[in-house]
């Protein structure tokens, strides 16, 4: 339901009701997604038969597509005449095929596993717009509704509420080419405590696309065209949702685990049904830490230098490989076998540069921060963080200090003093919106003298709201209510 441009917004859980018994959170966040249509790139469906979905997209008329072969006529025919092959497809791809054999009137097709021909090669790098699953499954989507709202009792006339249970990113990784540095120093699932997590999310590091040239931080590629705000903004508020919220910051490996094992998107979607498959109790890091299911990666001495491994955070065991993959595989201890579970096992020398590559790259996208001055803007985690990925310490404390850590610690959050700051700028942005409100219709009122007067009642009752609502919103019971939400950044650039 999610692609690249979702909203979001963090509510307290003590104003709302009928959620899963599971959720025992504080505050949690709902998301929603502004886009239509989803711009995918279906590597997979070059085997015939393998990416049902992006068959079933691709034969559909209307559909948004770019570096797909134009086929003809006569393609159609020698892909029939082939049969063993053209009954791999999905049976939409098949009929599509046939009806263009059938009408002959076609210009034009494509199918799913011929890619463009570019300089003498196949393209890497299709892509089409795929119209949102929840959007066009309408009994797909009742169903699933109606299901939740009868399992949790949920009245007629109240709505469904789903809010975000888990957190699960991706990440591309690659393994060393030429003039491109290792990035596959993670083993299939890693958990990572806020203070790393954030480490990489303000780095934004990703490995080698098949699509693209080279790899680095991608942040600032999409960002600008969408959102003027400054990226400390959107790091404030991101990390302070993160710590009122409590969300376990998990994370699968996609492109490859080590530079031996290439597993293209696989874990990343085996992950989801995994997570759906455990309990509440058992998807808790500190549950997985306690029965051994994670493994923490220490800091470590290779050649004379210090590998800050530790800035990996946690990753699975064969433990829970054994506990959990049965789940869903028959036979789950040959999934994950023991060098991928701990690539450096795979080369010790490409585990090293992998983790340096993360270590330095961490480090060039902090110094930004300093060099812009936005670093002032920073909430006190954040600047920690920052500090010490770019100069190594912050106040001459490292990540492992206990005051270091504590700062996220969420009610040290809520007893702070920058914490009730944002939630008093929250109050007066409210108060500021209501009072132009109020001074748009008043002065409507002067400019437009003769107006209806049916259409005077309404204005006169929009002003009485107006004025209730700023009453509300000046109020300290209204500042108090506020806790639990993100409240309002201040920093303006």
């Amino acid at each position: 339901m999610e692609d690249d441009i979702t909203s979001s917004i963090v509510i307290p859980t003590n104003k709302l009701a009928y959620l899963s018994a599971d959720c025992k959170q504080s505050s949690v966040k709902f998301t929603y997604n502004c886009e239509f249509r989803f711009f995918q790139r279906p590597d997979d469906a070059i085997h015939r038969g393998y990416d049902k979905q992006a068959e079933a997209d691709l034969a559909t008329p209307n559909t948004f597509i770019s570096n797909f072969e134009p086929l003809t006529v006569k393609d159609a025919e020698e892909i029939i005449e082939d049969a063993i092959e053209f009954d791999r497809f999905t049976q939409p791809v098949k009929s599509l095929i046939k009806s263009v054999v059938a009408q002959k009137d076609c210009t034009y097709f494509v199918s799913s596993a011929h890619p463009r021909i570019y300089e003498g090669s196949p393209s890497k790098n299709m892509r089409y717009l795929q119209n949102r699953p929840d959007l066009i499954k309408h009994r797909e989507k009742y169903i699933s509704e109606m299901g939740t709202r009868l399992y949790r009792k949920t009245p007629a006339d109240k709505p469904v509420l789903k809010p975000v249970n888990a957190v699960l990113t991706g990440r591309r990784n690659n393994p060393p080419e030429k003039n491109v540095r290792p990035l596959a120093v993670y083993n299939p699932i890693h958990y990572q405590e806020l203070p790393e997590l954030f480490m990489d999310f303000v780095c934004s590091l990703t490995g080698k696309s098949p699509s693209t040239t080279g790899a680095g931080s991608e942040g600032a590629l999409t960002k600008g065209p969408f959102n003027a705000l400054s990226p400390v903004t959107d790091l404030n508020n991101a990390l302070v949702s993160y710590i009122i919220t409590g969300y376990s910051g998990f994370s699968s490996a996609a492109g490859w685990v080590g530079p031996n094992y290439k597993v293209n998107h696989d874990i990343s979607l085996l992950v989801p049904e995994l997570w759906s498959r455990l309990r509440t109790d058992e998807a808790d890091p500190k549950f997985m830490m306690e029965h051994g299911l994670l493994e923490k990666l220490e800091d470590f001495e290779h050649n004379g230098k210090k590998v800050l491994a530790s800035r990996l955070g946690y990753r699975i065991t064969a433990k829970f490989a054994r506990n959990f993959l049965g789940r869903v595989f028959e036979n789950p201890d040959a999934v994950f076998n023991e060098e991928m579970l701990k690539p450096e096992l795979q080369g010790l020398d490409v585990f090293v540069d992998g983790v340096s590559n993360i270590v330095e790259a961490q480090q060039w996208v902090a110094e930004s921060y300093f060099k812009d001055g936005s670093i002032e803007g920073a909430c006190p985690p954040l600047k920690a963080i920052l500090h010490i990925m770019a100069y190594g310490n912050f106040e001459g404390k490292t990540l492992d200090d206990p005051e270091v850590r504590k700062l996220f610690d969420r009610d040290d959050m809520l007893k702070s003093d920058w914490y009730h700051d944002r939630l008093f700028n929250k109050q007066m942005g409210d108060i500021e919106l209501w009072q132009r409100h109020l001074r748009f219709l008043k002065e409507y009122m002067v400019k437009w003298p003769d107006l209806d007067e049916a259409f005077v009642r309404s204005i006169r009752d929009k002003i009485k709201m107006a004025e209730d609502n700023i009453r509300h919103f000046e109020s300290a019971e209204y500042l108090k209510s506020l806790e639990g939400y993100i409240g309002l950044d201040s920093y303006v650039k």
